[in-house]
Parts: C-alpha cells; sequence; structure tokens
C-alpha cells in the first residue's frame, strides 16, 4: 500500500513568527529554544529543530471533523519554517524514533482503528489500517507526550 505523510502548512502559524513574547501570549502560544536533539519536533517541515533553533509551542486543532473525536492539543511548530514536508512512501526520521500511536479514521471522521507502534516499524501498521477500506485517512501522534505528529493519506 503506498501511503503520503504530510506536515502543516505554514501559513497558519506565520502571522505569530516573529512577534515578542507578550503578543504571542496573548495568542496562547509560547517561544522556546530547542536545547536537545531530539525533543522539539516541528510539525512543518517534520524534522526535530536543532539547538539554538527557536519554535512555538501553541494548541493545535488536529482533528477537526463534527465528531466526538474532534482534537486539539500542544504542537511545536519552528519559526521560520515555511517547507511543508509532503513525501510518498517516506517516513521521516521525526517519526522512526519515537513511540507512536496511529489513529485510524473514516470519511465522517471517527475514529475506526489505534494502535501503538515504534517508529521502525510504523509501515506495516499503516499497511494494516488502510486494508480496511473504510480507513480515509490516518493521524500520527508521538505517544509519549502525546502530541499530534502528522497525517497520513492513500497515495496514488
Amino acid at each position: 500500500m503506498t501511503f503520503r505523510i504530510s506536515g502543516l502548512s505554514s501559513q497558519p502559524f506565520q502571522h505569530l513568527f516573529g512577534l515578542p513574547d507578550v503578543a504571542l501570549a496573548k495568542h496562547g502560544v509560547t517561544r522556546c529554544t530547542a536545547d536537545k536533539r531530539p525533543g522539539f519536533p516541528d510539525r512543518i517541515e517534520m524534522r526535530d529543530a536543532e539547538p539554538g533553533e527557536t519554535l512555538l509551542l501553541l494548541n493545535h486543532t488536529c482533528q477537526p471533523a463534527d465528531t466526538p473525536y474532534r482534537a486539539t492539543h500542544a504542537i511545536f511548530v519552528r519559526e521560520g519554517a515555511f517547507n511543508t514536508y509532503d513525501a510518498v512512501g517516506e517516513v521521516p526520521d521525526v517519526m522512526r524514533i519515537r513511540l507512536l500511536s496511529l489513529r485510524a479514521y473514516d470519511v465522517l471522521g471517527m475514529m475506526i482503528d489505534a494502535d501503538v507502534v515504534d517508529g521502525v516499524a510504523v509501515e506495516a501498521l499503516i499497511d494494516r489500517m488502510f486494508a480496511n477500506a473504510a480507513t480515509s485517512y490516518i493521524h500520527v501522534h508521538n505517544a509519549k507526550r502525546g502530541c499530534y505528529s502528522s497525517r497520513i493519506d492513500r497515495a496514488p
């Protein structure tokens, strides 16, 4: 099964890049500086920030479906990240090195399957979830800290 992993678009966050901390706080956003790698996973470029890079920690609606599974959670976006990760059949290193929680949703946004997997073995779980014709898309979360990671779609 071919799959496509996508990071978030930078567009909804660009107005926050470079704002003073006081202005960020009015939006419920905190600026932080990466002090180790790994540890600060950027959701736009799907990579861990390098020590010294700044990121914004903010709440993001990761599951906007109007169902009981609607969800928001904290995520990191690297200030100045503009290139959205989008790759077919490839798993970025930021996912490979983590314990992941995958959640399969149908076309209405109802969760129909979920499981946890070590990132080095994620392809088998993706294949299993997409083997169910009712699976429309998959969300990936980091299992230990729980934050949203990315979306996986079927690729043509």
